[in-house]
């Protein structure tokens, strides 16, 4: 039984078992921004990836140029994002060197 994380997402189908990282099975807690982007990479064990583009404007040339933002964030086993998802991930406490957010949410 997936436990309510406070925010309106899918609950996932499958159970994972003895992750304590994840929203919904395990003991952490979620808070803060929340944002949607795309799975680049999975790499070694539990992470992924996420980048998202947006439009900044340039006042010099009067033009708006296309950023990016890349973020790690942890990939639990009951969701099992895989590179090319839709994903929503929401902000956690600091879970290691570089991540401090969680996938919430596949397919979004």
């Amino acid at each position: 039984m997936a436990r309510n994380i406070g925010v309106l997402a899918k609950q996932p189908e499958a159970v994972c078992e003895k992750d304590r990282k994840c929203p919904f099975h395990g003991s952490i807690r979620l808070h803060g921004r929340i944002f949607t982007g795309t799975v680049i990479r999975t790499s070694l064990g539990r992470n992924a990836l996420v980048e998202w583009s947006w439009p900044r404007y340039n006042r010099k040339y009067e033009r708006y140029e296309k950023k990016r933002t890349r973020l790690m964030a942890h990939n639990p086993s009951c969701i099992a994002a895989v590179k090319g998802d839709r994903v929503r991930l929401m902000e956690s406490k600091k879970l290691s060197k570089t991540k401090n957010f969680v996938i919430i949410e596949k397919g979004v």
